[in-house]
Parts: structure tokens; sequence; C-alpha cells
């Protein structure tokens, strides 16, 4: 673990493994006087082989100017598949909770994810350890998110009509099997099995222009959710693309990151 501290929050870099591992590796940004109860958690996307835990960088140093404690984690991008991609980031938001014990915190973990980073984290928010099939080494009890906020959401790993060529070879990546032989394994990596009423409320953040996942799809789970008492929320930004939330730069993007704090704060009802 190594730490430094800059204009007013503390950066720690904290390693899964004794032995530094490419990709096992979150930081974490720590206001010098937090004062919000919830941490936010990143997973960054990237087709599941490209991105890193630094694009959230600029996003949570404004969260630490507003009081939050947050954390952004890699995970292997040469892993054979997203089942052990899920296990790295099960890792890591069990050793954030580790951190928090540490540091005296409440253990109150909202999570965000973008793209293939919202699938991870879906399956992080709905699914329980293991559940997936992935193998995580965990060293605490497991402490079930608040919340999650995903933008760019695949909920399943299945073929439909009219996707495009470059989403299916995305998809076979992630599952590393191919889909004739191995269908069970796209199951158990799609959101949707895992939509139940023991979900936490979710907020799904979709680009008008989003091409490679229906934001129709995401919609019908905010309604599932509203159906069973879940205060979960659904919004458009229209003229975004995909994996827009990157930056703070557009006043579309600014809006999404007031969304996401009046949502982590239980502030936000839309209409769907």
């Amino acid at each position: 673990m190594n730490s430094k501290e800059l204009e007013g929050f503390v950066f720690t870099s904290i390693y899964l493994d004794r032995e530094i591992v490419p990709g096992r590796v979150m930081d974490v940004f720590e206001p010098e006087a937090p004062l919000r109860d919830t941490v936010i958690f990143f997973i960054h996307g990237g087709g599941w082989r490209a991105g890193s835990r630094t694009a959230h960088h600029v996003i949570m140093a404004e969260l630490a100017k507003r009081g939050y404690m947050s954390a952004s984690t890699d995970y292997r991008l040469d892993a054979p598949g997203a089942l052990e991609q899920l296990a790295d980031v099960r890792e890591s938001y069990d050793r954030l909770t580790s951190f928090l014990k540490q540091r005296n915190r409440p253990l109150k973990i909202a999570v965000y994810g973008g793209s293939a980073g919202a699938h991870l984290a879906s399956l992080l928010l709905c699914a329980e350890p293991g559940e997936c099939g992935e193998k995580a080494k965990l060293v605490n009890d497991w402490v079930k998110p608040v919340c999650g906020m995903l933008q760019a959401t695949p909920v399943d790993l299945l073929p439909w009509d009219g996707m495009m060529p470059q989403t299916w070879k995305l998809y076979r990546s992630a599952a590393n099997a191919d889909y004739e032989q191995c269908p069970e394994r796209y199951e158990k990596l799609s959101l949707r099995n895992y939509i139940r009423p023991e979900n936490p409320r979710l907020f799904f953040l979709e680009a008008g222009l989003e091409h490679l996942f229906l934001p129709k799809h995401t919609r019908v789970i905010a309604e599932r959710h509203r159906e069973w008492g879940i205060p979960s929320q659904w919004k458009l930004y229209p003229l975004m693309e995909h994996g827009f939330f990157y930056a703070l730069q557009r006043e579309r993007q600014r809006e999404a990151f007031e969304d996401v704090c009046a949502f982590v704060e239980g502030n936000l009802n839309l209409p769907l």
C-alpha cells in the first residue's frame, strides 16, 4: 500500500497481492475531512480488454472536494474472461471494506460502473459472491453495496436481433467460450438472472447516442424495481455517446455528476 498527500485529499494505491500483479490494484481518494458516510467504488469500462482505474480520477477528485471518499479499481485485462475479472473486482471491494474498518468508517459503499465496468458492477451489486461462478478470495463477511450507478449496461450476454458484430465479439471475449458450446456461462454472466426484490437501488444513466447496449433493456429493470418498492432510477442524457461519464467538461457530464451525488444521498427521484 502506497500513500501520498495531494491538495485536499490523500491518495492511496492498494495492491491485492504481495507480488504485484498488473490489474489487481485499487486507488483510494480520501478527503482530509470526510463529510459523507457513503464511499463510491468505481469500475472502469473498456470492452473487458482495455481501460484503466485512472479514468475516474478527475471525478474522484471532485467528489473529494464534496467530502466523499472514493475508490477506483483495475482488473486483469489479460484474464481469461469476465469471471476472473469479477473475482478481481470483488477482492478489491473486499479490500476497500478492510480499509474502511481500519479508518473506523461506516461500511456504506455505492458502486459505479460504465460499459464493461457496468457489467461487472451490476454482478457485484446483484449477485452474491460466487453465484456467477467466480472464485474470489475474501477476508471479510460480504458487505452488500447500498446502491449502484450503472452507465451503458449490458443486461445479458446473449445474442439479439440487430446486434452489432462488435458487440457480439466483446461478449464472446467476456464469456471466454463459444455460445453454442457453453450457453450456461453466458447465462451466469447475465444481470437479468439476478434481478430480484433484494437488489439494492440502482440508477441507470443512458446516453442518447448509445450504440452498443440498448437503453430500453435497463429501463425495464428500473420499472420492475419500482414495482417491488425499490426506488431505482433511469435517465437518458440526450446527444451523449457511449461511456460519456469520464470527465466534467460538458454540460451533460456535470449534470450526470450532480445526479450521481443526489442518488447516493437518496435525493434523486426521476419519472420513468
